[in-house]
């Protein structure tokens, strides 16, 4: 009867020691340990449930779907926009005369050209609608006021028009609170590593 007994205690005793590791281990999955207590004796673990979207129809599933890998495409490229964009106004200041200005904001636009127009072209719609709303959130200047300081109103103007036709917005502001809360949300798992 006695080695039943210690087999029950052992069993019961990895079950718990399992619990308690997978609770931690489960960072990234929809919860994780914070930390554990102790109030008037006994231990309490305080562990964070991420929320849990419910959606009523197969269509808006897809819809949240196709938001987030259009997060993870081009978040990063709207972090690298923020970061040449600190360096250009830093390097513009320090530059005495406006012809050395526009001479250095000319060789910027086409370092990136060449960069980046063969990743543009193989964006779809919504990562460009979620890539103009970024570069707001990262840089706070709309995708319009970025075009019109550095190339000027004309050739900002003329993009407004042409994203217009193709169903954009380049004067789109980023609202967090409003429209934009679930990209927020995705933003902030990805940046978390949740995703």
């Amino acid at each position: 009867m006695r080695p039943l007994r210690t087999t029950y205690l052992l069993l019961l005793l990895a079950v718990l020691l399992g619990t308690c590791t997978e609770v931690r281990a489960q960072r990234g999955r929809g919860y994780w340990l914070q930390e554990w207590s102790v109030e008037h004796g006994d231990s309490i673990a305080t562990v964070h449930i991420l929320p849990v979207y419910v959606f009523d129809r197969p269509a808006d599933l897809r819809r949240y779907r196709r938001l987030v890998d259009a997060v993870k495409k081009v978040y990063p490229i709207a972090k690298i926009a923020r970061a040449k964009m600190a360096d250009m106004e830093k390097e513009l200041c320090s530059l005495p005369t406006k012809k050395e200005q526009k001479a250095y904001i000319k060789g910027v636009y086409n370092e990136i050209k060449e960069e980046y127009t063969p990743v543009l072209k193989r964006m779809t719609r919504t990562q460009g609608k979620v890539l103009l709303k970024l570069i707001d959130r990262e840089t706070e200047y709309t995708a319009y006021e970025v075009l019109r300081e550095f190339r000027g109103g004309f050739i900002a103007g003329f993009w407004q028009g042409v994203s217009k036709i193709f169903g954009q917005n380049l004067k789109a502001e980023y609202d967090r609170e409003g429209e934009d809360r679930i990209i927020e949300q995705i933003v902030l798992y990805y940046e978390a590593g949740l995703l």
